[in-house]
């Protein structure tokens, strides 16, 4: 046997790693983009002189953005394809950096923020959907999971970035200047995206479903080899058989128990409050007696633990399963918001603040935060993938823009702070974790090393019903 026949037999475990790596830029651009808001957001409360609800605003807008982004993404991944999507969120991402920087007027910046929402919501799903469609069972928890690795990778580089521009002047100039450069600088890695697009192949089960095959076989061999190929494609055509056609069938008897577990997962990894410390760290550092640039430095720290206990996640997924990290992650955060509350009701301001927080960081990043991506898409069937995946996102960011709204709103509320100083909002996201738990623990199935289409055939759903 040649070393043509072996490769072509083996597939190339390189050129799934690049497939990846490209696709999950999105992720990247993700993070970058919607947590640019942290190290600018007091800034931007003193340049437009924003209350409580309008600061909460000025992040939030953002993420309802997402809510409009996802709406449309399934439909444009089903028809247009996963690829294409891609490239519309990175045009998206590009057109926000440069707006986002430019207006003298906080309506104008609300736009603009909305609008890298809208990219961010359609690369929220299309990123790990491809992802998931292009990877093997063997290896597709870890490679799903590199999209939220690059996620959090978003997260640290703009927490830098944010920081080294913070010092490049005196707070004057950042509350006039340096917050425009903040947002403009992700201009940079929105064009490395969209160039390196041209060199990613459409998703095969895309390419099945709109009927080209040939080309599907050809991609999938690259992957795993001629006979991975075959057997893949096989099962693929299979599982097209059971077809829903609209959004309202999705609800339907038949899928109506896999849609709501997916919609409930997505909500509950936002309510767990991950993106409060996202977005408002430097603000929540500022509470516990740092300077402006010392919160900033501060955050750097709270974006490298979410990225190195990311790196955990990646390389377990596919050896502990789904259901454990879940398990364990979302008890951690338990003990974790709980303790916060607590320092925070009883003005406990020491270090311990600051590990409870990278604590709760660290449990969500091995856990909650990549696993949750990997579940949503791995458990929906091949034909409606696109539209479930946009209807559990929809719901995972409307979740998000609620929480980001609400938490100043709850955490300078003058009833709220007498009684529990600023505690409150971390005893409830305390209260979700473990309905994390439950709901995982009681109603989803282990999906480690089965294949997308193993794990339709989990539900058993009728043919009857899965077409409506």
């Amino acid at each position: 046997m040649t070393n043509e026949q072996i490769q072509n037999d083996k597939g190339s475990s390189s050129y799934i790693a690049l497939v990846t790596i490209i696709a999950a830029l999105g992720g990247l651009l993700f993070g970058y983009d919607t947590a640019v808001i942290a190290g600018a957001i007091g800034f931007l409360q003193s340049h437009f002189q924003l209350d409580a609800a309008m600061k909460g605003w000025a992040a939030a807008s953002a993420l309802l953005g997402c809510v409009i982004g996802v709406s449309f993404a399934g439909q444009f991944s089903d028809r247009l394809g996963r690829k294409t999507t891609l490239i519309l969120s990175g045009v998206l991402f590009l057109a926000s950096a440069v707006g986002t920087a430019l207006p003298n007027e906080f309506s104008y910046f609300v736009l603009f923020r909305m609008l890298g929402g809208i990219g961010v919501g359609v690369a929220s799903m299309a990123s790990p959907m491809y992802i998931a469609e292009i990877t093997p069972a063997a290896v597709r928890g870890r490679m799903v999971s590199v999209n939220q690795f690059a996620i959090v990778t978003g997260m640290l580089i703009i927490y830098f970035v944010n920081y080294f521009i913070s010092l490049q002047g005196d707070e004057v100039w950042n509350v006039t200047t340096g917050w425009r450069w903040m947002f403009a600088s992700g201009a940079i890695p929105s064009t490395i995206f969209l160039a390196l697009l041209m060199f990613v192949p459409e998703s095969p089960r895309w390419l099945v479903e709109k009927g080209q095959s040939n080309k599907a076989k050809d991609i999938l061999a690259k992957v795993g080899g001629t006979s991975f190929a075959e057997n893949e494609l096989r099962s693929i055509e299979a599982s097209l058989n059971q077809e829903v056609e609209s959004l309202g069938q999705l609800f339907k008897t038949g899928w109506r128990k896999v849609m709501f577990l997916g919609i409930g997962l997505a909500i509950l990894q936002q309510v767990t409050g991950i993106n409060v410390f996202m977005y408002y760290a430097p603000e929540i550092f500022k509470k516990l007696g740092s300077g402006a640039n010392t919160a900033l430095l501060e955050t750097i720290v709270v974006g490298a633990v979410n990225l190195s206990f990311t790196i955990i996640a990646i390389w377990t997924v596919d050896r502990l399963g789904r259901k454990p990290l879940m398990i364990i992650g979302s008890a951690g955060m338990f003990v974790s918001l709980v303790a916060m509350g607590l320092a925070a009701q009883f003005h406990v301001v020491s270090i311990w603040v600051l590990l409870c927080i990278l604590a709760y960081i660290a449990c969500f990043a091995l856990s909650v935060g990549p696993v949750t991506w990997v579940i949503l898409s791995e458990i929906y069937p091949t034909r409606i993938r696109g539209r479930a995946l946009s209807v559990a996102t929809f719901f995972l960011w409307s979740a998000n823009f609620v929480v980001s709204q609400t938490f100043p709103m709850m955490d300078e509320n003058p009833a709220l702070v007498a009684q529990f100083n600023h505690g409150f909002p971390f005893y409830v996201y305390a209260v979700f974790c473990i309905i994390l738990v439950l709901t995982v623990w009681k109603f989803f199935p282990e999906t480690k090393g089965h294949s997308l289409e193993e794990i339709e055939r989990f539900w058993n759903i009728p043919p009857s019903d899965a077409k409506g």
